[in-house]
């Protein structure tokens, strides 16, 4: 696991970014997920990405970075602060400031008012409690073939333990169970950083 979650390095910018978010206190997403996120952006050709989650700019970099050289990212997040060093972080990996709509808002009163079927890829890297709804809006907002992309979906190691009942880990078992049951998805849960639930929208 520790192999490949370094098997791609971060760069300067990144590790800066990762600094910057240890320091006002959130968890960005590990180096594995990064490069998973970047994956499935590539894989997917993705030109227009939806992050719930801007943090200081980590999973942002990521995704940008696996998107077309035309794509905007819209990334989401109540706190400003966190957004301000997330547009410098974009400016020092290169991205003019056109690659990026930074939307500073709670997601469940952002979401509604995005277009329907225009995005390739949401990214959700939110509280817990808000990741069902979220999870609903991306089968709204994702075109087919888009890409939904849950971080944490293995809850600390919580979610396979049958005693963990905690509402934040029943909330997230049962949106793991409805995508995994639903006809409108082909989902698949990556073992990297905290787990990365992943789901095609069909």
């Amino acid at each position: 696991m520790q192999f490949a979650e370094s098997y791609v390095a971060e760069d300067l910018v990144l590790r800066t970014a990762r600094s910057l978010a240890e320091e006002v206190g959130i968890d960005a997403v590990t180096t594995g997920a990064g490069a998973a996120l970047r994956l499935l952006a590539a894989a997917g050709n993705a030109r227009a990405v939806v992050e719930i989650g801007t943090g200081t700019g980590v999973s942002g970099v990521w995704l940008l970075r696996g998107m077309r050289t035309d794509g905007v990212l819209t990334t989401i997040d109540v706190e400003v602060e966190h957004q301000r060093i997330a547009r410098r972080i974009f400016a020092e990996a290169g991205f003019p400031a056109g690659r990026t709509r930074i939307i500073a808002g709670r997601a469940l009163d952002v979401l509604p008012r995005l277009a329907d079927g225009a995005y390739d890829l949401l990214f959700v890297d939110a509280e817990v409690t808000g990741v069902s709804a979220c999870v609903d809006a991306a089968l709204r907002l994702l075109r087919p073939g888009g890409v939904l992309a849950v971080n944490g979906a293995l809850a600390g190691g919580r979610i396979g333990d049958p005693a963990a009942r905690d509402p934040e880990t029943v909330t997230l078992r049962e949106t793991m169970k409805a995508l995994r049951e639903s006809e409108d998805w082909v989902p698949a849960l990556l073992p990297v950083g905290d787990g990365l639930l992943a789901a095609i929208r069909c």
